[in-house]
C-alpha cells in the first residue's frame, strides 16, 4: 500500500493555518512542487523555498494569514482533497465544478501536467480532481 502524498501535503499546510504556524514544510516531488507552484500563482501562500538536508530536499512555505479589526488571525486557505487511491474522480472539461462560483480553484491532473479548473476548460481538456481549495 503506497502514501497519500498529495492527502499528506494538504493536511500539513491544514493543521499548520488552523495553529496559526507561519511556515510549513513538506518533502518535495513533482507533484508536490507543482501544486505548491498552483497555490503561490493563485495567492493562497505568500512565499515558497526548495531546502536541502542530507540528500534530501523540502520545500518550505509561508501561509498568508489575514488580521481582522482586533489584530486576530483568520485562516484563508480552505482545502480539501476529492480523489484518492481508493477512489479517484474524473471529470472532463464541460462537468468540473466550480467552487464558490468562481472563487475557488480546482486542481486537476491532467495529461497535460497539474493545473487549475481555469485553465483546463481553456484548453478544453479533463482530468482527475486532485483537490478543492477556497
Amino acid at each position: 500500500m503506497g502514501k497519500d502524498i498529495i492527502a499528506d501535503i494538504i493536511t500539513s499546510i491544514r493543521n499548520a493555518d488552523i495553529n496559526r504556524k507561519g511556515t510549513v514544510r513538506i518533502p518535495s516531488t513533482n507533484i508536490t512542487e507543482n501544486i505548491v507552484t498552483i497555490l503561490f500563482r493563485e495567492g493562497f501562500i505568500e512565499n515558497v523555498r526548495k531546502h536541502r538536508e542530507s540528500n534530501n530536499y523540502f520545500l518550505i512555505l509561508t501561509l498568508r494569514h489575514r488580521r481582522n479589526r482586533k489584530g486576530s488571525y483568520k485562516t484563508i486557505l480552505n482545502l480539501k482533497r476529492i480523489s484518492r487511491p481508493g477512489l479517484r474522480i474524473y471529470s472532463n472539461y464541460q462537468h468540473i465544478p466550480r467552487i464558490l462560483g468562481g472563487m475557488g480553484i480546482v486542481i486537476l491532473s491532467t495529461s497535460r501536467g497539474i493545473m487549475t479548473d481555469r485553465e483546463a476548460r481553456l484548453e478544453r481538456i479533463g482530468g482527475e480532481i486532485l483537490c478543492y481549495i477556497w
